[in-house]
């Protein structure tokens, strides 16, 4: 059973170092989650390009916190390219197609809602991306 679905009054502070790698090549660093979803820490370094990915199952929600950058989604035949900076806010439904590029010049991080918690790397399907993979 997951610590957290004791209800437990859990109390983390975030990593210096990531935790891993994500199937899209940023770094990840792992907050708390509960039996509903999770919270992660995402860094992508200056000049730096995500693989492009779908997820199959989760839902995720993006808060940037620092850096500039750019987030392609593909859903349904719909495309959308939005300029990201901090404070702005976005969702990635499950199964859309997406990919994130740093633009400027620190490193982009933002929080990771997921929802339902991560089941592992074979939930992101690797698709062809809006740019050419720089990590």
């Amino acid at each position: 059973m997951p610590i957290n679905a004791r209800k437990t009054l859990a109390t983390k502070v975030l990593p210096k170092k990531k935790n891993y790698r994500a199937p899209d090549g940023s770094e990840i660093r792992l907050l708390l989650d509960v039996a509903g979803g999770g919270l992660a820490h995402c860094t992508m370094p200056v000049g730096n390009v995500s693989h492009a990915v779908r997820h199959k199952t989760v839902e995720e929600i993006w808060y940037f916190i620092s850096g500039r950058g750019q987030v392609w989604r593909k859903r349904k035949g719909r495309v959308r390219v939005v300029n990201v900076y901090p404070r702005l806010c976005l969702t990635i439904p499950s199964d859309t197609e997406f990919q994130f590029r740093n633009t400027g010049d620190e490193a982009l991080s933002f929080l990771i809602a997921t929802i339902p918690r991560w089941p592992g790397k074979q939930e992101a399907v690797p698709v062809r991306g809006r740019w050419e993979h720089k990590l």
